[in-house]
């Protein structure tokens, strides 16, 4: 491993001896299972401190015992050098602390403005200041960025939307503390530049905040301190200038990274398995013909709204769509379905895993041959047994890291969400795997293992077409890619030709840069970035 500072805790200049927000010897447990463990930090006003580690180390956990979302088994909690103990959320936020959730937590029939003011309405007595709030929010929108109105109802807004909206909610009373649990996920590029502007800003007036984040270079460009967690347990604080990315990055998965994504295999020249001619999809994409051959890895990049997503989505019959021919192993398909589309041997991984590809409230099991129930259901009878023989054998197979197999999809955690849902699709025994967004939201030591995974998968003579934002993804895994934009595809890109400034130049102009790799060497260097 590279060498790196040792750890230390550093008061900042501004407030050497009293944090805004201090956990000594903090932990949680759920009967004998320890999630979190003797974790000792502290942030100070006018600071914003980084917390990092893999999916399941415990992150979210602390976020939340910070919070007042969970009581903490051992431990205790000073604000201001002041012991306190939350019972709930409230009390938290009433001492100044509030926790902006990686969940959206909005109530989806409301508008924005009523959810922004929910508990806490403006006006006096039984009557409510609409006025007001509208104003309120409406400010408070233009800050985060929004292009939401206060009277929209939540339900109908975007994910990046509602997550702006949960921001700006945070931000409606004066906070000493503010929490930030994976803010970006779901933000555009200049969503993102907006909330950095927010966060720089909370602390230039002195608010103290605390930044959890699995993208290294937002870390980087924002945090003066960063404390590294693993498996439920504190590595170490340190001073952001002492780490680089892969410094970070060594230190959450507790080895060395030499490479990130596999080594590229020779170049594909074998006869297509999936021929797509002239498919068309509502909402803006016109006649976009391509093929993919088996042992291919097939990257799909473009900027958000190019119509990726509604492209493939159009091809496994989810949205409505035509075209003049889909042919699989030479077959023709016809009255495309989600069924018909499996049967055939194509499947697709949802880019939004909570909310289209799992049942969240449901076990394990029923998740995982959902798709494939004839697998477990020779009969007229769920055989429960083989159900739970082909669990054993997924969660194997695909390293899933849980405490129990009775447990809940959605308290699984993001990496480990994400191959269970990689685990069901290929229960179906495909030929061809659609995955979008394959690494959203996912720490790099998962994601190492999800590039691992689709490098076995095209070995043993699959396709796999990898929808990714990633530039870095889509250069380190694809054999080719097509760049979209406008709902066309606007350029090919092959060997030399992928790297990041052709695939950007092609999503924004619609053109050609023609970079070689050997000319571009950053190409790879972003490898540890997201």
């Amino acid at each position: 491993m590279n060498a790196v500072p040792s750890p230390q805790i550093v008061p900042t200049p501004e407030n050497p001896t009293v944090a805004a927000l201090r956990a000594e010897n903090i932990g949680k447990s759920y009967g004998q299972i320890t999630v979190l463990a003797d974790v000792t930090l502290d942030v100070h006003a006018g600071e914003v401190h980084a917390i990092i580690g893999e999916n399941g180390a415990g992150k979210s956990t602390l976020m939340k015992l910070l919070s007042g979302h969970v009581v903490p088994t051992t431990g205790h909690l000073l604000v201001a050098g002041q012991p306190i103990q939350f019972r709930n959320a409230v009390e938290a936020e009433a001492a100044g602390i509030v926790l902006v959730h990686q969940e959206i937590l909005l109530a989806a029939d409301l508008t924005v403005a009523e959810n922004l003011f929910l508990g806490r309405e403006a006006g006096r007595g039984p009557v409510v200041n609409d006025a007001l709030m509208n104003r309120r929010t409406a400010e408070l929108l233009a800050r985060v960025g929004s292009t939401a109105r206060p009277r929209d109802r939540v339900g109908e807004l975007s994910l990046a939307q509602r997550q702006l909206v949960q921001i700006a909610r945070a931000l409606l009373d004066d906070r000493k503390v503010v929490i930030f649990d994976e803010p970006t996920a779901v933000l555009a590029n200049d969503e993102v530049a907006a909330l950095f502007d927010i966060v720089r800003g909370l602390r230039d007036h002195g608010v103290a905040v605390l930044y959890i984040s699995h993208r290294l270079d937002e870390v980087q460009a924002l945090a003066d301190r960063i404390t590294v967690l693993r498996d439920g347990s504190m590595i170490g604080t340190w001073p952001a200038a002492g780490l680089g990315q892969r410094e970070m990055a060594e230190l959450m998965v507790g080895r060395e990274l030499d490479m990130l994504y596999p080594h590229k295999r020779p170049a594909v020249h074998g006869a297509p398995i999936l021929v797509v001619r002239d498919l068309s999809v509502d909402h803006g994409v016109q006649k976009v013909s391509f093929a993919v051959s088996s042992g291919e890895v097939l990257g799909i990049g473009g900027m958000i709204g190019a119509g990726r997503t509604e492209l493939f989505e159009g091809l496994m019959g989810l949205r409505p769509s035509d075209a003049v021919s889909v042919s699989l192993d030479g077959q023709e398909i016809v009255n495309r379905s989600v069924r018909t589309m499996m049967d055939a041997g194509l499947v697709y991984l949802t880019e939004d895993r909570k909310g289209k590809g799992l049942l969240l409230e449901d076990k394990l099991g029923p998740n995982l041959t959902l798709q494939a129930l004839d697998t477990v259901n020779p009969g007229a009878v769920l055989d429960r047994r083989m159900e739970l023989s082909r669990l054993e054998k997924a969660v194997t197979d695909y390293d899933i890291r849980v405490r129990s197999l009775r447990l809940e999809a959605g308290k699984l955690s993001g990496g480990n969400q994400q191959k269970l849902l990689l685990a069901k699709i290929m229960m179906a025994a495909p030929s061809v795997v659609i995955i979008d967004e394959p690494t959203r939201g996912i720490d790099i030591g998962n994601k190492s293992q999800i590039y691992d995974f689709i490098d076995v998968m095209v070995r043993s003579g699959k396709a796999c077409i990898v929808i990714s934002s990633e530039m870095p993804e889509l250069v380190g895994l694809a054999d080719r890619v097509l760049v979209m934009r406008a709902g066309e595809i606007v350029a090919e890109l092959r060997g030399s030709e992928i790297n990041e400034k052709n695939v950007v130049f092609a999503a924004t102009t619609g053109g050609r840069g023609d970079v070689r790799e050997e000319e571009y060497d950053d190409s790879r260097s972003n490898s540890l970035t997201d």
